[in-house]
């Protein structure tokens, strides 16, 4: 059976499981502030929703960043790390995209992980 969470958006879900798997996609909170922060709060935000699924960071397998300014991608690059911390077993796939964001929004974050 496949479980939903749902967001604040219509028409879409904020994480999706099924048996062992769990998908999910944010952005930050806040979009008045800069890439750092968001990217920051993005994060915090996969976090939680992964957690509601019954899985959490170190279990993801495939992540996706988008971000709408490249030249941000150091600084993306540098939060990200932080956040995954140094165990290399925790890191997963992951491919960066410079994508039109709506608004302020300067980066979007999807992935894949595992439950158990």
């Amino acid at each position: 059976m496949i479980e939903r969470k749902g967001g604040i958006y219509d028409g879409r879900s904020k994480s999706s499981a099924y048996k062992d798997l769990v998908w999910t996609v944010a952005t930050s909170s806040d979009s008045s502030v800069g890439i750092e922060q968001q990217t920051k709060l993005t994060l915090d935000t996969i976090q939680s929703n992964l957690l509601e699924l019954g899985s959490d960071k170190t279990q993801i397998v495939s992540a996706q960043v988008y971000i709408a300014n490249m030249s941000d991608k150091p600084i993306m690059d540098s939060v990200w790390k932080t956040w995954l911390g140094i165990n290399q077993q925790h890191w997963p796939q992951r491919a960066c995209l410079g994508v039109d964001l709506e608004g302020q929004v300067l980066i979007e974050v999807t992935v894949t992980a595992v439950r158990g």
